[in-house]
């Protein structure tokens, strides 16, 4: 079993949001997401399902075509294979919850490293 708290676990990075690993299955992936106003995971999409629960802040998710506001309490679940993205408002910092089944491989996961290298929400190779 694994325990923790959003408390326990909090780190904020002045470059890019943060994501702390809680937990890790082949079956599952868990995270906290931390983000500093306006940071972001850039669009992405990998052929994993996604569970988001908003703990603090506002923000964005990206849903293929659509995006929706999110705030605290709200869950928002993405399926595999469609891109998605997370941005915190410009306004206040995000906190989140982002439960990942199966994990990402890590070449899902280039999509989000050339955003982040490139400042860009929606990479172009996302």
């Amino acid at each position: 079993m694994t325990k923790t708290s959003f408390d326990a676990e909090r780190t904020y990075g002045d470059d890019k949001f943060t994501a702390v690993e809680v937990d890790r299955s082949d079956r599952m992936k868990v995270v906290c997401g931390y983000f500093e106003p306006g940071q972001f995971i850039p669009v992405h999409a990998p052929a994993s399902d996604v569970a988001i629960h908003v703990r603090s802040g506002t923000g964005l998710v990206r849903d293929g075509d659509d995006e929706h506001r999110v705030e605290p309490g709200d869950v928002v679940v993405v399926d595999a294979d469609t891109d998605r993205g997370i941005r915190a408002g410009e306004d206040s910092r995000l906190e989140a919850l982002l439960v990942t089944s199966p994990p990402p491989t890590d070449a899902e996961h280039e999509p989000v490293r050339e955003g982040l290298r490139t400042n860009d929400f929606e990479p172009k190779n996302s």
